[in-house]
């Protein structure tokens, strides 16, 4: 990946262009429909009130995440839907992006704790953000899930 040519963008919903939307989706499907074998309502109705952190080599979308407000997912702001491409894995862009993440999310929602609900077996990757395990593990469209909190 050639840093010179990658590059973040944040957007609302009402903003993102057609092929921005398609790239988005297409992500989210090839990683969390077809790798993880997840048959799950990706359209939940929260990305219209979610900001949208696209993480882009060129014209080619490496890693997303979505930015919700407080009250959307959690009573706390929430990182979810967090995607890198699998071309992509072991590049450090999933770093870069939750880093970017944290400082967007806190731009354009205040301080305060960030929530997520994290996949188990990226406890240790969300823990290197400052996040803490918090409650039980639960299945989530048949994956271990845990909420995790950035205080």
């Amino acid at each position: 990946m050639n840093t010179a040519t990658s590059y973040f963008s944040i957007k609302t919903f009402e903003l993102l262009t057609p092929i921005e939307l398609y790239s988005i989706l297409q992500l989210r499907n090839e990683v969390f429909v077809v790798e993880q074998n997840c048959v799950f309502q990706d359209a939940d109705n929260k990305d219209q009130e979610s900001l949208h952190l696209m993480y882009w080599n060129n014209n080619e979308l490496i890693a997303y995440c979505r930015l919700l407000p407080p009250g959307l997912a959690y009573n706390e702001m929430s990182i979810g839907r967090v995607v890198s491409s699998p071309k992509y894995r072991k590049t450090g862009a999933g770093k870069l992006l939750i880093a970017e993440a944290i400082q967007q999310i806190h731009h354009q929602f205040g301080s305060g704790p960030i929530r997520i609900g994290a996949q188990c077996y990226l406890i240790e990757f969300y823990a290197s953000f400052g996040f803490i395990e918090e409650g039980e593990m639960y299945l989530e469209d048949g994956i271990e899930h845990i909420e995790m909190i950035r205080p």
